[in-house]
């Protein structure tokens, strides 16, 4: 089974829409051994789409649509598949129905224009939406079938879930393919793939890497014949390789594991933030349940604040400024101490665009006090990509990500002395 996506609509050419259906339905058709082989954006024109549809089905088993089946005049997708297809567009009655009952059920005035989603492609079928007005659309072309569902998300996944997905899968036949997704944190694309060569290597696997500030996702595919098998070997090879650097596996988040490694010590993790501004609270509070093992957190971001409300010697902050190792750890014992969590973490450092005290854009320190005398301060080396205020959102991003690897792995047991000494050889491998 070999299906083509066809997302419509000018906002996503324009850019006023970031396409994250296509991203989705690519996710979840893989999950049901679907091949994706294609993916291509279209604007409102309804010849453009007929002969997208048409090369599409020239190559594809089925074609999936999203967009254009709403009440407006530039929702054309409906339009396009008919004349694609030599029929014209007829009204159902029943569709038309159903409708003016959900209007007069919002207790609103049907508008005529939006009749025009009770007009369907004649011969097409109806895929039922239960989340909105919209249906989506089976249609036979070509020896092909195209599925046309709504571009509002809700209602795409919805028909996605209960129709397409069951239909498309069953005639895909047995999963012959087998993926994973693993996730790290602390290393670059480039690094990890040096390591994964052996990996690269091994019959019938192929790994994708996909990078975020400081993140990288490695997804490990196996096909073919006892695909699970074989990517369960994989998969043990990549953690052998990467280490302590893998922190899991498919959706799960930093923050997750951060406060699952919490909760299995039956501690806290108070934050203090200068220069990522509260974005380490938000993403540790962005788990649910998370108010179990995260205090709360104090943004400090006047020097002076770091004194105030911190305790850090004002004697440091006039002789070296905010940015200093040893500022980041009486951060960190500042807001542990204060807030009585188990852990402190801290952040500081020049996020730019412009260099501040005599240090550039990139110097981060990272600061991690623990119970007792427990005391941790790290230095990771970010790179100044692009300019203005992109640096700024890349350097605070990543922060977040080394102040949280740090915390976890220091609460996985990695030894104070290890962390440092990797947080060491990861800067001389990025040179």
């Amino acid at each position: 089974m070999r299906v083509e996506l066809l997302t419509v609509g000018d906002e996503l050419l324009l850019g006023d829409t970031i396409n994250g259906n296509a991203a989705w339905m690519g996710r979840r058709l893989a999950e049901r051994g679907v091949e994706v082989t294609r993916s291509v954006v279209v604007g409102d024109e309804p010849d453009v789409i007929v002969a997208a549809v048409e090369e599409a089905l020239g190559r594809a088993d089925a074609v999936l649509t999203t967009g254009g089946l709403g009440p407006t005049y530039d929702d054309v997708t409906r339009d396009a598949l008919a004349k694609a297809a030599g029929v014209a567009l007829v009204r159902d009655p029943a569709l038309e129905a159903r409708l003016r009952e959900r209007v007069a059920k919002a207790g609103r005035d049907l508008q005529p224009m939006a009749l025009r989603m009770a007009d369907v492609p004649e011969g097409a079928a109806l895929l039922r939406n239960s989340a909105g007005s919209a249906p989506g659309l089976r249609v036979e072309l070509g020896g092909g079938v195209v599925y046309a569902l709504p571009g509002v998300p809700s209602e795409m996944r919805t028909i996605m879930d209960e129709v397409v997905l069951p239909e498309l899968a069953a005639g895909a036949g047995p999963l012959a393919v087998a993926r994973r997704t693993v996730r790290t944190a602390g290393l670059w694309e480039s690094v990890i793939a040096a390591r994964l060569a052996e990996v690269e290597a091994m019959p019938g696997i192929r790994l994708a890497y996909l990078p975020d500030p400081a993140e990288v996702k490695v997804r490990i595919t196996a096909a073919g014949g006892a695909a699970q098998e074989r990517l369960a070997e994989a998969e043990g090879r990549v953690r052998a390789l990467l280490g302590d650097a893998v922190y899991g596996t498919g959706d799960e988040s930093l923050a997750s594991v951060v406060h699952r490694l919490l909760g299995e010590r039956g501690a806290t993790v108070a934050v203090a933030e200068s220069l990522t501004g509260g974005l380490i609270g938000a993403e540790l509070t962005s788990v649910p349940g998370s108010s179990d093992t995260f205090a709360g957190g104090a943004v400090t971001y006047a020097t002076s604040m770091k004194h105030r409300m911190l305790g850090v010697d004002a004697g440091l902050l006039d002789e070296h400024g905010a940015v200093h190792p040893e500022v980041a750890r009486q951060m960190a014992e500042g807001v542990r101490d204060r807030l009585g969590a188990g852990y402190g973490l801290a952040v500081t450092g020049v996020a730019g665009p412009d260099p501040q005290d005599g240090r550039p854009v990139g110097t981060v320190y990272v600061g991690l006090a623990g119970p007792g005398s427990e005391r941790l301060v790290t230095a990771p080396r970010l790179p100044v990509p692009g300019t203005g205020m992109e640096i700024r959102a890349v350097i605070r991003r990543m922060t977040v990500v080394h102040a949280l690897e740090l915390l976890r792995r220091v609460l996985a047991g990695v030894a104070p002395e290890d962390v440092a000494r990797d947080a060491r050889e990861d800067r001389e491998e990025r040179g």
